[in-house]
C-alpha cells in the first residue's frame, strides 16, 4: 500500500485519489499529483498600474477618467473605491462605486491607496 502525501493546505492525512487528482475530504482540496511534491498553487497576482500587489479589501484610485459602457456617465480620474473584491477574468477587480453601483475594472487603470 503506498503512501499518500498530506494535504498542502490543512495537513490533513485522509487524502485519497480521484483519477488524477488527490483530494482532501476534511477541506475539500483538490490537486493533481504532479503537484503534491511541489508547492502548492498559488493564486494569480494581480497588481496595479505601478505595479503594487492588490489584495481583497483594498482601497484603491482610478488613474484616468473610464467610459461606462452602456451609459454616457464617466468615471473621473481620482474617484476612490473602498473594499474591492479580485476575480479572474479580463476585468480583474469587482467593486462599487458610489453612484454607479457594481463594477468591474481592469487593475492597470488603478493604483492602492
Amino acid at each position: 500500500m503506498s503512501t499518500l502525501p498530506h494535504c498542502p493546505k490543512c495537513n490533513s492525512v485522509y487524502t485519497y485519489e480521484d483519477g488524477d487528482l488527490l483530494i482532501c475530504p476534511e477541506c475539500a482540496h483538490e490537486w493533481s499529483l504532479t503537484q503534491s511534491s511541489e508547492e502548492p498553487e498559488e493564486s494569480r497576482i494581480i497588481k496595479d498600474s505601478n505595479g503594487n500587489v492588490l489584495r481583497d479589501g483594498d482601497t484603491i484610485s482610478v488613474i484616468k477618467d473610464l467610459k461606462v459602457k452602456g451609459s454616457s456617465s464617466v468615471i473621473k480620474i481620482g474617484t476612490k473605491v473602498k473594499n474591492i473584491r479580485l476575480v479572474d477574468g479580463d476585468h480583474d477587480i469587482d467593486c462599487k462605486i458610489d453612484g454607479f453601483g457594481a463594477m468591474k475594472l481592469k487593475s492597470e487603470f488603478v493604483k492602492k491607496i
